[in-house]
């Protein structure tokens, strides 16, 4: 009988890690990465940070050299678009130059398609000079307009737009920010820590309007954005701007083929995506996570390795439930910020350390129970906490314990611990 074959569709993180931790397991079958991206798989992160100020080269982007899939026998397919899924038939249709198209069988499919940004659809989005962030080649793009003097705008203050932001006053520019929400990232930060972001800053130069909206691009005559203009009238120089709005799952090809779709491909608790031969992880999968207690879909790199890894045990015959605790990273104007947990549902915080020194945390509770933990440079609470997130019940602080001025999370952890 013929080892078993699994395809991976998307080379970025998850689908590279896939790859990796199926050989790692001893997985014998033949193994196919399939990406879109005529590029080695390589990291997105430094594409908002190090790789547009130059301090990230791009020769080590790269996840992997191009030796180790030959090591590891690893089939890595660039440069190909995947058009469609026959779950039925087991294969994949692959685009391929001048029209041809050929196809690949599987006994496993995984789905590592990623996310592409959003467009936020006002006039002029079309302009010269208006970028969104999602690969290489729009960091490519966006590197070489940001020239010190030039006036960026920034629309959204998530991570990305923050990031960005942060970078492009390194790199000399006028920076402003705007951000619909009544707070920057509103969806994945506490109020504390984004007031602390917001003063972060402005300090280093930044202008941050929130509660404000884009409502067109305006361009000169040779159809390069100039201006933007806000709810109210308020015009603002934008020789640049940049799209932070969000990102959409790519979920067309798992629709297309009959898979559950909602906002992600819908997967169970060992990310199987309504077939058993089908599993989906990373940016474009919606999970059911015990630690928020509803379905989730996260955009981190942590998640998407942790999937990966989850998903090639399950191939290998050792499934398990996918359990891992959230957690994810950021650097903005020298603040190193990690949150671990699900914060989306906390209805009260504490706050614990120096905030005016820029060293502290912010515990994040629903009602009594701890959800996660914010930390501002302060990286033993990151790890002590998610430790303790990933032990859950007693393990846990109260709110009350964690307000009493006394309160030491290392010696918390320590009193827990089984003896």
């Amino acid at each position: 009988m013929a080892a078993p074959s699994v395809v991976v569709v998307g080379a970025g993180q998850g689908g590279t890690e896939t790859a990796a931790a199926l050989r790692g397991r001893g997985f014998s079958g033949r193994i196919t990465l399939v990406g879109a991206e005529d590029a080695l798989p390589y990291q997105r992160p430094p594409l908002s940070k190090g790789y547009l100020t130059g301090g990230t080269p791009a020769d080590e982007l790269p996840l992997r050299p191009r030796s180790f899939f030959a090591a590891q026998d690893i089939e890595l397919v660039t440069g190909t678009p995947v058009t469609a899924i026959d779950p039925d038939g087991m294969r994949i249709s692959l685009a391929q130059g001048g029209g041809r198209r050929v196809s690949l069988r599987y006994d496993h499919l995984v789905l590592a398609t990623g996310a592409r940004p959003r467009v936020l659809p006002v006039p002029g989005a079309s302009l010269a000079g208006v970028h969104t962030l999602g690969d290489q080649r729009d960091a490519l793009a966006l590197r070489a307009e940001l020239r010190p003097g030039a006036h960026l705008l920034v629309v959204g203050g998530g991570f990305v737009g923050l990031e960005l932001a942060s970078t492009a006053r390194l790199l000399g520019l006028e920076v402003t920010v705007v951000e619909a929400a009544a707070r920057v990232m509103g969806r994945s930060a506490s109020a504390a820590l984004a007031e602390h972001l917001t003063a972060g800053h402005r300090a280093h130069g930044a202008r941050v309007l929130t509660r404000r909206e884009v409502v067109a691009l305006r361009g000169d005559d040779t159809g390069r954005v100039r201006v933007a203009e806000l709810d109210g009238g308020e015009r603002v120089p934008a020789d640049v701007v940049v799209m932070g709005v969000g990102v959409l799952p790519r979920t067309g090809l798992a629709a297309d083929a009959g898979l559950p779709v909602g906002d992600g491909v819908l997967v169970d608790r060992t990310l199987r995506a309504g077939d058993p031969a089908v599993h989906a992880i990373g940016d474009c999968a919606r999970f059911p996570s015990p630690h928020a207690g509803r379905p989730l879909r996260l955009e981190s790199v942590q998640n998407a390795s942790d999937q990966a890894r989850c998903v090639a045990a399950d191939i290998c015959g050792a499934p398990e439930p996918y359990t891992a605790v959230p957690w994810f990273w950021t650097e903005q104007c020298g603040l190193r910020v990690q949150i671990a947990g699900s914060t989306a549902g906390h209805d009260r915080t504490v706050v614990s350390g120096d905030v005016a020194g820029g060293r502290f945390s912010v515990f994040c509770f629903a009602g009594e129970r701890l959800v996660g933990v914010e930390s501002v440079n302060r990286p033993a609470d990151h790890m002590i906490t998610r430790r303790l997130l990933a032990e859950g019940g007693a393990a846990l602080p109260s709110a009350a314990e964690v307000s009493h001025p006394d309160f030491d999370l290392r010696k918390h952890r320590r009193a827990r611990q089984p003896q």
